[in-house]
């Protein structure tokens, strides 16, 4: 009985990494990691725009040093009768998080002008594929309707209807 356990428990474990072996081999973890160091990257970039550009014209209509400089203090530091720093300030860094709220708006303005190049793209390759599938039926049925009239010339007609009617006599009409 705890043979069978023991069995089981191992097949399992093979089974979970045949199918982390199967997952790895399909291409997709590739795909995820040049998106992950992409976005990286565009990560700095975005970083970048926000501290080196963007940032120092704010910090300068609002008068200071840096962004990061824009606190609120909460608690002043206490220092003892010997000038030696007993308790640090507490602050209220809102320029970092006035910062990080900027960086995230540069990143999701970004993204969405991707994705909405993207669907454009996707929308026009759409109509594309249509357009081209609409030709290729016309094409088709030119082709066949050409290959009918060779086969009409090569063979005898057969009776129309109306051939039919005008070879019946009369009283059977």
């Amino acid at each position: 009985m705890a043979e069978e356990k023991q069995e089981k428990k191992v097949g399992r474990v093979r089974g979970f990494f045949r199918e982390f072996r199967q997952f790895l081999s399909r291409g997709n973890i590739l795909d995820l990691a040049v998106g992950v160091i992409i976005g990286g990257a565009f990560g700095k970039i975005v970083t970048s725009l926000t501290n080196d550009i963007i940032m120092p014209l704010i910090t300068m209509a609002m008068g200071k040093n840096s962004i990061s400089e824009l606190s609120v203090v909460l608690r002043p530091a206490e220092y003892n009768e010997a000038g030696e720093l007993v308790t640090e300030a507490l602050l209220w860094n809102w320029g970092n998080f006035l910062q990080t709220v900027i960086d995230f708006v540069i990143i999701a303005f970004v993204v969405f002008l991707i994705i909405k190049t993207l669907m454009g793209v996707k929308k026009v390759g759409a109509r594309v594929s249509s357009e081209a599938e609409e030709i290729v039926g016309r094409v088709k049925r030119a082709v066949e309707g050409e290959s009918r009239e060779g086969e009409k010339a090569d063979a005898p007609a057969a009776p129309s209807a109306e051939d039919d009617a005008a070879q019946t006599p009369p009283e059977e009409k």
